[in-house]
């Protein structure tokens, strides 16, 4: 097939996916990206006739299968495109959306966000969300964007959509985390090495973390401590305070732009630790495991999908007023749970895996087999 992939947010996941699906799928995948640059509110507002006028200008060969990102207005993309794609099968994937992303205090919510995701999955013919997590909890809180208006909900749609719609994991290029030769970690005895390489944005938890560490040092336990990721602002007070509060034991801090140094800095630590309040997947913590770190997470959102039952029991926390006790549990543990594979756990998100999965998922409802058009369901 000739794939036509339309990414209107190309950063962070959404480009990462993207990327590694045009790499490594059996089709011919063509890509028309916009970078996050301009904001994701004008993207979702601004982007569909943006590529409308694109796909014209590039005069492209005859496509197959549309997939769109949820950051895209599809419904009106396809409106605009109808004479080139109007029997063309689309998909829209599900990176995150507009109506259960918690916001940071003091934000209402703008529902017309919410709305381009519903109508955007109205008008494609299959829908993909990275997670069950995600899929579930957006559709037990869609019924409320309809349901606020006095009439014409059509709320049967939603059940009908949401009975179409599919989770497929995102890939994710893990083969790149590998090193040529095999990394040094701490040897029994020397303080093992926290890792957080989670976006430092409200989302995170970083809050919830720092103090979790600041309880450690009040307690005696030693630690040697890696916080990176990306960043809005990297002189965020949060971010400021911590790392002077924790600058004797930092091995490695800020945003890293470079492959070699980021897989350096995952392969160097131990624990990799979330306490994030939003998480529809959990890329980093996948790469983290990858590299041969030990999870400590939240027991919500998407996590509990990410770890086999086996291992479940090691890996999390309840509630945030328990994430001390649980990491310095963890750190006691540390050289015995690293005997754990965690790398095995994570490498059947490597693009070696997903691929195959893929396309056998793209292909299936692009030929017709159990698909059709939300918005002419009876």
């Amino acid at each position: 097939m000739h794939i036509l992939w339309l990414d209107a947010f190309h950063g962070g996941s959404h480009a990462v996916v993207a990327q590694g699906f045009a790499r490594h799928s059996q089709h011919t995948v063509t890509l028309l990206t916009l970078s996050p640059a301009g904001g994701w509110r004008w993207r979702m507002r601004g982007a569909a006739i943006t590529f409308a006028r694109e796909v014209r200008r590039r005069a492209l060969p005859s496509v197959d299968l549309i997939v769109a990102t949820d950051m895209l207005d599809l419904a009106t993309f396809l409106g605009l495109t109808r004479d080139l794609f109007g029997k063309t099968a689309t998909a829209l994937y599900m990176h995150e959306n507009q109506l259960t992303y918690p916001l940071p205090p003091g934000r209402t919510r703008d529902l017309a966000f919410p709305w381009i995701n519903y109508t955007s999955m109205l008008a494609a013919d299959a829908v993909f969300f990275n997670s069950a997590f995600h899929r579930d909890s957006f559709f037990a809180a869609l019924p409320g964007l309809p349901g606020r208006y006095h009439d014409h909900q059509e709320l049967d749609l939603i059940e009908t959509l949401a009975a179409r719609s599919q989770v497929l994991p995102p890939g994710i290029d893990l083969a790149r985390l590998d090193l040529p030769s095999p990394s040094r970690r701490a040897s029994a005895g020397e303080p093992p090495i926290l890792l957080w390489n989670s976006r430092w944005e409200y989302d995170k938890g970083p809050e919830t973390f720092f103090a979790a560490l600041t309880e450690l040092r009040q307690r005696g336990i030693d630690f040697r401590l890696i916080v990176i990721g990306e960043h809005i602002d990297p002189h965020h007070p949060t971010f400021v305070a911590a790392r002077e509060a924790f600058a004797d034991c930092i091995l490695g801090w800020g945003y890293v732009p470079d492959l070699e140094t980021y897989r350096q800095l995952l392969h160097q630590a131990d624990i990799v630790v979330s306490a994030a309040i939003q998480e529809f997947f959990g890329i980093a913590v996948v790469e983290a495991m990858y590299c041969g770190c030990v999870p400590l997470l939240p027991r919500r959102l998407s996590y509990p999908e990410l770890i086999p039952s086996s291992l479940q029991l090691c890996c999390f926390y309840d509630d945030d007023a328990q994430l001390a006790n649980r990491l310095s549990e963890t750190i006691v543990a540390a050289s015995s749970l690293k005997a754990l594979d965690f790398r095995a756990v994570a490498a059947q998100y490597d693009w070696s895996q997903m691929a195959a999965r893929y396309d056998a998922a793209f292909a299936g409802f692009a030929a017709g087999r159990g698909y059709g058009t939300i918005a002419g369901a009876e």
